[in-house]
């Protein structure tokens, strides 16, 4: 394989691993704080919705960006009211989460667009499009280096250097910071916590707010930076491998980064299978194409995870002794 089809291959995986990442440490706050949150595939696909209808109609990226979010924060509450106010079981709540989002976003589309579910095509003002990195053009001929960084450094849109800098962040937040501490102490042993003065409640709460806020972004990716408008499902499942490779980082953010970039690897590999001759198959079939990142995902955290321990409280609903 070449040099070129190498990057074009890095390329493509940087790309699609970029919504997983934003939903994987969405998930990690959430789970960190001992609430487990099966509905990030809700959450990605309302928020897409949202974003690309606000880009629409509002003609900016940046409405976009803020319905999307606003979306799936709303949707974060939600699960964060039944499962954390009312203690009811977290698993329910998330799977509701998922098919609250699902209906409504189709019967929405359909309502406000009249194009079968989708919206509107949206224009390139209305989306977050490429940057180019200082000196990308001007190294771009020197050997090895220059394609790196014009072509697999450069060229992509704000959000995908947003999540690529908030898994750092999240581990500095989490490990380096009171409220980190907190909310890590929170999912391991919240009635010590709430014996030393702290909300156990409020803290889950924040937990939800900050998941709400990075599943908006990774749905806004999906349906105006990736691509220019929203389909139907077109989440296809993110939300779900990003548990995965969540499960597979041992709910650690520098980990869940390489995780998610794996997974993005996989699935651009697949991507490029297509039409590819194999040994005793011939060419590659289109249901094992669009199966293969699944498959995967399951070989992986069936053989190669090993023992993975949630946070201690996770999935548990907290009572206050009185």
């Amino acid at each position: 394989m070449s040099l070129d089809a190498i990057i074009l291959l890095l390329d493509s995986a940087l790309r699609l691993s970029t919504p997983l990442l934003f939903a994987c440490l969405a998930g990690l706050y959430a789970e960190r704080s001992g609430v487990f949150d099966i509905g990030l595939e809700g959450k990605l696909l309302a928020s897409a919705f949202a974003a690309a209808a606000a880009a629409a109609m509002s003609g900016s990226a940046w409405v976009g960006l803020m319905s999307g979010m606003a979306a799936s924060i709303v949707l974060a509450l939600i699960h964060a009211f039944a499962c954390i106010t009312w203690r009811g079981s977290q698993i329910v709540s998330g799977v509701a989460v998922n098919f609250l989002a699902a209906g409504l976003t189709a019967l929405l589309g359909q309502a406000w667009f009249r194009q079968g579910g989708r919206t509107p095509t949206l224009a390139s003002s209305e989306r977050f499009r490429e940057i180019r990195l200082p000196g990308a053009d001007l190294v771009a001929d020197v050997p090895l280096l220059g394609p790196l960084y014009s072509q697999l450094l450069s060229g992509h849109s704000l959000l995908v250097y947003i999540a690529l800098l908030t898994a750092p962040v999240t581990w500095w937040v989490l490990w380096h910071t009171r409220f980190g501490l907190r909310l890590r102490a929170v999912g391991e042993n919240p009635a010590a916590v709430d014996t030393a003065g702290i909300n156990v409640t409020w803290m889950r709460y924040q937990a939800m707010i900050v998941c709400g806020a990075l599943c908006g972004i990774g749905g806004t990716y999906l349906s105006i930076s990736q691509s220019a408008g929203f389909v139907t499902d077109m989440s296809a499942g993110k939300g779900f491998i990003a548990l995965a490779a969540l499960i597979f980082a041992k709910w650690r953010p520098m980990q869940a980064l390489g995780a998610c970039l794996l997974f993005g690897f996989l699935d651009a590999a697949a991507i490029r299978l297509q039409g590819v001759h194999l040994p005793l198959i011939g060419e590659t079939p289109v249901q094992l194409i669009q199966a293969a990142p699944y498959i995967l995902t399951v070989v992986l955290l069936a053989g190669f995870i090993g023992k993975a321990t949630p946070p201690k409280a996770g999935g548990v609903a907290y009572v206050k002794e009185r």
